[in-house]
């Protein structure tokens, strides 16, 4: 039987020592994370203080940027501070409250996408009964599932976490991982295996309903006239390339979590490891670039004549 301890610490093992180039490396994930501020808080204030943006597409969107600095907070300083200090150790409740926040971020941001993908579906599918179908109520308990379900849901996953005997303290990540953690437990982990399981099914029923929303898009589309074809195609390949980003974000860290990758370089595990910091990166200046509104207004707010 293994001997389980009391650890104080965790220890992060992929960091390594790269003499001054920490300092390169510190730059550029700290200009990552100005840029993901300030062009995710520029895009919430556009959305905020114009009406004519207080549409239900815009109100999700403005939910997204609020959970890409959410969870851009919740691992950003971490690693500027991990990268600068020559002892990679992490304390227990400091390393469950950043699994907490990466966890709850990338459940509300799949459940946001979800959502934003079933309000084009009604957009596109049902025009005339739009208004109809998608009222400020119902906006208002959308969102409002968007955020308690993975709020309530992932403190339980954590406390699981928390509460297991472990036989080491030694995470091969470059931040705190709840697999890498129940992975060193000492003994039998089926609760929160049929736990994790359970909560991983939810997901997979989030998924049906985005798979189901663009395949009836898809046959308007083809079935539609011409302008119809435009409209789906303007406003929904924001949501489809969002989507695509996040699912790469998503199956590299299973790749990382669940394969052993002791022989693949090290550059390349931290290529990997930043791809998961892109969406909060990408989905501002996509939606920025692409909605012919929202770029009007931020130009507006930018020059000072809004």
């Amino acid at each position: 039987m293994m001997n389980s301890t009391k650890y104080s610490y965790f220890i992060l093992s992929p960091y390594f020592d790269v003499g001054l180039f920490k300092y390169l490396w510190f730059m550029i994930i700290m200009c990552f994370y100005v840029v993901i501020v300030g062009s995710n808080v520029l895009l919430i204030v556009v959305i905020c203080v114009n009406r004519s943006l207080h549409e239900p597409m815009y109100l999700f969107l403005c939910s997204l940027f609020v959970n890409e600095l959410f969870g851009s907070t919740g691992l950003f300083p971490f690693l500027l501070v991990q990268i600068l200090s020559d002892i990679h150790t992490v304390s227990p409740p400091l390393c469950f409250l950043q699994m907490f926040c990466v966890y709850t971020y990338s459940s509300v941001e799949f459940t946001n996408l979800a959502v934003m993908s079933y309000d084009r579906y009604l957009a596109i599918c049902y025009p005339l009964q739009y208004n109809t179908l998608m009222t400020q109520k119902k906006i208002a308990i959308l969102i409002a599932l968007i955020w308690l379900y993975p709020f309530i849901a992932i403190p339980v996953l954590i406390s699981l976490t928390a509460s297991l005997q472990l036989c080491g303290n030694i995470i091969n990540k470059f931040f705190c991982n709840n697999y890498h953690v129940v992975k060193l437990a000492c003994y039998d982990t089926t609760v929160n295996n049929i736990y994790g399981l359970a909560y991983t099914s939810t997901l997979i029923s989030v998924f049906i309903l985005i798979v189901y929303s663009y395949v009836r898009i898809l046959r308007v589309c083809f079935s539609g006239s011409q302008q119809t074809r435009q409209k789906a195609v303007s406003t929904c390949t924001p949501h489809l390339a969002s989507l695509l980003n996040f699912s790469f974000a998503c199956f590299f860290e299973i790749i990382q979590s669940r394969f052993y990758l002791k022989n693949v370089p090290l550059i390349v595990l931290i290529l990997l490891t930043l791809y998961w910091l892109t969406p909060p990166l990408f989905n501002p200046i996509l939606y920025g670039l692409n909605l012919t509104k929202v770029r009007i207004v931020c130009k507006r707010l930018v020059f000072g004549y809004l």
